[in-house]
């Protein structure tokens, strides 16, 4: 009995330290990759910013902004939902997180909306459901280009200027650090400007060429390409350092099964050992 439980255990503590080497390989591998990540983020993030903040101090410094991109009493029928997640497993609860975020609005919507599935989980969990997939964009995220957004974007606006849909969401993570992550929804259309009715006078009057409508149109689908880029580039970062935490925990767990596993292996050694000694010093008085 004994032996069959020292085989058991060495088996175990050959599949765990199996295990415990791939998975401590893929957090080096995640680490390498949050820092090629992280660096192009942070460069995408300084310089989008900058471009937002611009078209953002535009509109609100603008009283020609073209009524249908800004908020309205209307009431809002058919929305788009943007929702960034991966293509791959094991990063801990990034893509639970999203979905069930995603999930729960879409849920509150009065009318079923589209779905635009940016990360194959997403793709997958939304068909499963029966949800209305419009696109969708399942290459590595960490690869996808300023062409890309632009791509996805282009039908979605000319929706929004047809009237086919009121509402385009953006549902992903936000990056924080590398140990901290957290899901965030963004409503790239339409605009919400507060603009205190006291100081309309002292709104700058700029004149626009050819008009102000003919700027607006392109500057608004430029924004909301813009967006949806810095947001794909900043969830692919959370991606690698969600997968970098969950491998961490994942190597740790498996070294503390280690040490359990050497313990149980030596008491049972021991024992068994103990056990041969019993049998032979009885042997010896049986033959005295």
């Amino acid at each position: 009995m004994a032996k069959q439980s020292i085989q058991d255990i060495k088996r175990r503590i050959k599949s765990v330290s199996s295990t415990e080497r791939i998975t401590n390989s893929m957090k080096l591998i995640s680490a390498g990759k949050l820092r090629r990540a992280r660096k192009r983020y942070e460069e995408t993030n300084e310089n989008s910013k900058f471009i937002a903040n611009a078209i953002n101090d535009l509109f609100s410094s603008s009283i020609d902004i073209p009524t249908k991109y800004l908020e309205s009493d209307d009431e809002i029928e058919k929305s788009v939902y943007i929702i960034l997640t991966s293509s791959k497993g094991l990063c801990g609860g990034f893509n639970s997180n999203v979905l069930k975020k995603a999930h729960a609005m879409i849920d509150a919507e009065k009318e079923t909306p589209y779905i635009v599935a940016i990360g194959s989980k997403g793709l997958e969990y939304f068909e499963k459901r029966g949800y209305e997939i419009y696109s969708s964009y399942l290459e590595p995220p960490e690869s996808a280009t300023f062409y890309d957004a632009e791509e996805l974007s282009k039908p979605i606006i000319e929706m929004f200027d047809k009237g086919e849909i009121g509402k385009v969401v953006l549902v992903y993570t936000a990056f924080v650090n590398s140990m901290e992550q957290t899901v965030i929804e963004r409503t790239l259309l339409p605009f919400h400007i507060d603009i205190d009715p006291e100081s309309e006078k002292d709104i700058n009057i700029t004149e626009y060429e050819p008009s102000a409508e003919v700027v607006f149109n392109y500057l608004i689908p430029k924004y909301v390409e813009i967006q949806l880029y810095s947001s794909v580039i900043e969830s692919a970062t959370c991606e690698h350092a969600a997968r970098r935490m969950a491998m961490e925990n994942a190597t740790d767990n498996a070294r503390d099964m280690l040490s359990n596993l050497n313990l149980q292996y030596n008491r049972a050694r021991q024992t068994a050992i103990t056990d041969e000694i019993i049998e032979i010093v009885a042997g010896s008085e049986a033959q005295n």
